[in-house]
């Protein structure tokens, strides 16, 4: 796919014969954010078609889509590439204790934000942890200062990374960016 200027993200096969590829487009430090459209992935399936025909691969469906909201992230150049967004990550071990930590012990999945650190094989997010609310219980207009947290990692210590699925239904700016402008 690097030939028709695409970077294969996943390739999924499943029972049934269902082949899925999950396409992007190459990421360069600096430029502008692209973003894979519907005529990129009818472009990329027309030629896969053909190859595997050639290649006389069986398969019944073939899927070709873009990676998505919820993007995973595997290579250090998607974690540069994500540097300050909200990530997602699964530890393949428990943390375990640290010294003053407010995190479980047995804790193994996070979210927060996603930061470099001084090590460059070392990567870094931060979070508040969220008040559990109840069912049926509003949530609390005024939230106490929470304590920022931080957790450190490498590649290797992941299990699953990818970009948080946050998505506003709403149509609105957050609340604290609304008070800024009076």
């Amino acid at each position: 796919m690097t030939g028709l200027g695409y970077q294969t993200v996943e390739v999924e096969r499943f029972a049934g014969g269902l082949l899925r590829i999950t396409i992007d487009l190459p990421w360069k430090p600096g430029a502008p954010e692209q973003f894979v459209q519907v005529e990129d992935c009818e472009k990329v399936t027309r030629q896969l078609q053909f190859v595997l025909e050639v290649e006389g691969t069986e398969y019944s469906r073939l899927e070709v889509s873009s990676p998505g909201i919820d993007r995973p992230l595997r290579s250090e150049d998607d974690f540069l590439r994500f540097v300050g967004e909200q990530i997602d990550i699964t530890l393949k071990a428990p943390m375990g204790t640290a010294a003053g930590s407010l995190v479980a012990p047995n804790r193994k999945k996070f979210r927060g934000v996603l930061e470099t650190t001084d090590n460059p094989k070392t990567w870094q997010i931060t979070w508040r942890d969220e008040p559990v609310s109840k069912p049926g219980m509003r949530s609390a207009k005024v939230k106490k200062d929470l304590p920022l947290q931080a957790l450190q990692f490498t590649l290797s210590e992941l299990r699953d990374a990818c970009l948080a699925p946050i998505v506003n239904f709403k149509g609105r700016r957050p609340a604290e960016n609304r008070s800024n402008e009076s």
